[in-house]
């Protein structure tokens, strides 16, 4: 089995890494984190870009883990890549990063947050960053 995690480049997607890691190291799974944008002319801001990857790719080579770090740029929207690898893998579990919202954006997630909460077979765990 295997701990997926959706990564996006920002602090919520730093912390769903650090937890994947965590959890990784407790289970003894291999980690697979994942980077899906949707390609064309404008990559949008979850695709990380060369730096970006190259940090997540040092981390993930000092935990201590069987874990890679996979791309994905066009085709599926982010949510089915995580939907198709978590049924592909299989993955026990797959980590997701959340944003601190207003009460009333507490009312909607993020699109493709709640796509993968509704519609992943396995457990889904949401972490904020600090």
């Amino acid at each position: 089995m295997t701990v997926l995690v959706a990564y996006a480049p920002r602090p919520e997607g730093r912390a769903a890494v650090a937890k994947g890691i965590e959890i990784a190291r407790q289970t003894g799974e291999k980690l697979v984190v994942v980077n899906a944008g949707p390609g064309g002319t404008q990559l949008g801001a979850a695709f990380a870009e060369a730096p970006v990857r190259e940090h997540v790719q040092a981390m993930l080579r000092v935990s201590g883990v069987d874990a890679e770090f996979r791309q994905y740029i066009g085709g599926l929207t982010p949510a089915e890549e995580i939907q198709d690898l978590a049924t592909s893998l299989p993955a026990s579990l797959v980590v997701i990063g959340l944003r601190r919202r207003s009460p009333v954006g507490k009312l909607i997630l993020g699109s493709v947050a709640q796509d993968i909460l509704l519609n992943v077979d396995c457990p889904v765990l949401a972490v904020k960053a600090a």
